[in-house]
C-alpha cells in the first residue's frame, strides 16, 4: 500500500498560535478549565469540532461569487435545492442557518409534550431540542457500542430488538419519531449499516412511525458502507447515500460537516402538511423559505460541497487520515475507541484515568491536560455533556462512556500536525497518575458543557 496522500494542494495558509506552557496554564485558570471559552489565538491545534471548521475548495470559493442575494426566489436557492434533491431525494427542502435550527423546527412541529423520541444516540443539541419540546430522548445503540475496544464494523447501528420493545411499551401514539444519526457522533463517530437503515425503516413503516435521519455525516457513512458492508464495494458513495435516504421520511442536516462549509444546514421531509408548518415556523425564526437565514453565497457553497464531500478520492483520504491517528495512538498505549470512526478519534478517558470516578469528569481532566501540554483543544464527550438525572431522586447519573473527542476538521491539518497531537497525547498518558478529577462550580440548565465552569479537585 502506498501512502494515502491529500487529494488537494494547499493554496492559502493561515498562521496558528504557538504558546508557552505558563501561558496555557494561565489561560486554563482564566476560562475556569472550560476549553470552549478559550480564544482561538490561544490554540495550536484545534480539534474541538469538525463543524464549520473545514477548508473550502477553490470551486466553493468561486461559487461564492455567483451568490444571488435576492431576498426571495434567488438563483442560488434554485441551485441549492436542486443539489439537495438530487442527492437526498426528499420532496421538500427547507434551508436553515445550521443543523440545530433544523432540529429545533423538527422538534417544534413534530413533538408533543410527554412523547418520546428514539435514536441510536442523540447528540447534545438534538437531545436538548427534544427535551425543550417536552419529550424524552431515548438512546438504543447496539450493545457493542458501549464497549470501546470491541471491534465491530457498524457500532453506530440501532438495536432493532430494543426498538420493537419500546414501541410495544409506549405505543405508536406516544412515539413522536425515530431519529437515526449517521454516523453516530456521540457513539464515537461510528457508522450505521445499510441493512440497519433498512430494518429500522421497515419497523417504523409497519407501525406508522415517522423515520428521520440526522444526516450530518452522511458521506462518511456511505464510505463505511462501501468499504465494510458485503455487496457494496462496487457502488459509488452517492448511490449508496441515495438509497439510504430512500428509506427515510426526511432528515436534518448540518452542512457544516460533510458539505464542508462554514455555516448552513437544512431540513427535508416528504410530508406536505408538515412542510407547510415547518416553513411557517422558518419564516418566523430563520427567514424566507428560499434563504432560511443564509446568504446566497452560502447556498452556493453548500451546493458544491455536497458533491465534493462524496468524491471517492476525498473520502478515501479522509477516513484513512483519521484511522492513522487512531492507530498511532493505539500503538502508543493511549486507549481509544475501536474501530476508528470517520470524523474524529475518541480517547477512552475512563480507561486512561481509572482512578477518577465518572462524576469527577475524567474526560474533562484529560482534555484540559492535552491543552496544557500541547495547546490542543479537544472536546469532552462524557458525563459533562451527557450525564442524566434520576427522575425520582434528582441524583446525577454518569454517561455510558467517558470520551475525549479529537474532531478533525476537513482539509485543514497535515500529517505532521497529527503527529504532534499523537506525541502530546502520549505525554498525557505518561503522566496520567498525576491527574485528578474536576468539579463544576457553575452550569446552565441546558447544554451545560458550553459555558460550565470547573475547578480541579
Amino acid at each position: 500500500m502506498r501512502t494515502i496522500i491529500e487529494p488537494f494542494r494547499i493554496k492559502t495558509v493561515e498562521p496558528i498560535g504557538m504558546s508557552t506552557l505558563p501561558e496555557r496554564e494561565e489561560a486554563l485558570r482564566r476560562v475556569h478549565w472550560n476549553l470552549f471559552l478559550l480564544r482561538a489565538t490561544e490554540i495550536t491545534i484545534d480539534l474541538l469540532t469538525d463543524s464549520g471548521t473545514g477548508a473550502m475548495s477553490s470551486r466553493q470559493w468561486a461559487a461564492l461569487m455567483e451568490g444571488d442575494e435576492s431576498y426571495a426566489g434567488a438563483r442560488s436557492w434554485e441551485r441549492f435545492e436542486a443539489a439537495v434533491k438530487d442527492i437526498y431525494g426528499f420532496r421538500h427542502v427547507i434551508p436553515t442557518h445550521q443543523g440545530r435550527a433544523a432540529e429545533r423546527i423538527l422538534a417544534q412541529t413534530m413533538i408533543r409534550p410527554g412523547q418520546v423520541v428514539i435514536s441510536n444516540t442523540h447528540f447534545d443539541t438534538t437531545r436538548a431540542n427534544v427535551e425543550a419540546a417536552g419529550a424524552t430522548a431515548i438512546d438504543i445503540p447496539i450493545p457493542e457500542a458501549r464497549q470501546p475496544r470491541v471491534e465491530h464494523p457498524f457500532k453506530g447501528n440501532m438495536d432493532t430488538d430494543a426498538l420493537e420493545a419500546l414501541i410495544a411499551e409506549h405505543g405508536r401514539e406516544k412515539i413522536a419519531l425515530v431519529l437515526l444519526t449517521i454516523t453516530n457522533n456521540s457513539g464515537g463517530g461510528q457508522p450505521v449499516s445499510l441493512a440497519n437503515v433498512r430494518k429500522v425503516s421497515e419497523i417504523c413503516r409497519s407501525h406508522g412511525i415517522p423515520f428521520y435521519l440526522d444526516a450530518c455525516r452522511f458521506a462518511e457513512n456511505a464510505w463505511f458502507i462501501k468499504t465494510r458492508e458485503e455487496g457494496q464495494q462496487d457502488r459509488a458513495p452517492i448511490d449508496i447515500a441515495r438509497e439510504v435516504f430512500s428509506y427515510a421520511d426526511g432528515c436534518t442536516m448540518s452542512a457544516k460537516k460533510d458539505a464542508i462549509v462554514n455555516i448552513g444546514g437544512f431540513l427535508c421531509t416528504n410530508d406536505d402538511d408538515l412542510a407547510r408548518r415547518m416553513r411557517d415556523l422558518l419564516i418566523l425564526t430563520e427567514g424566507f423559505p428560499t434563504y432560511g437565514g443564509l446568504a446566497g453565497r452560502d447556498l452556493e457553497a453548500i451546493a458544491v460541497g455536497l458533491y465534493e464531500g462524496l468524491e471517492e478520492d476525498y473520502l478515501r483520504y479522509r477516513i484513512a487520515s483519521t484511522k492513522y491517528v487512531a492507530d498511532r495512538l493505539h500503538e502508543a498505549g493511549v486507549p481509544v475507541l475501536r474501530p476508528p470512526g470517520g470524523h474524529a478519534v475518541f480517547i477512552d478517558a475512563a480507561a486512561m484515568l481509572p482512578h477518577v470516578p465518572p462524576l469527577q469528569f475524567p474526560g474533562q481532566a484529560v482534555a484540559c491536560e492535552l491543552y496544557r501540554v500541547g495547546g490542543i483543544r479537544a472536546c469532552e464527550i462524557g458525563s459533562v455533556m451527557f450525564a442524566s438525572r434520576d427522575p425520582e431522586t434528582g441524583e446525577e447519573r454518569p454517561a455510558p462512556l467517558e470520551l475525549v473527542r479529537l474532531a478533525i476538521p476537513r482539509r485543514v491539518y497535515t500529517q505532521s500536525h497529527m503527529d504532534y497531537v499523537i506525541e502530546a497525547a502520549a505525554e498525557v498518558l505518561a503522566n496520567r497518575e498525576k491527574l485528578r478529577g474536576m468539579k463544576i462550580t457553575y452550569q446552565a440548565p441546558f447544554l451545560r458543557h458550553f459555558t460550565a465552569r470547573f475547578e480541579p479537585l
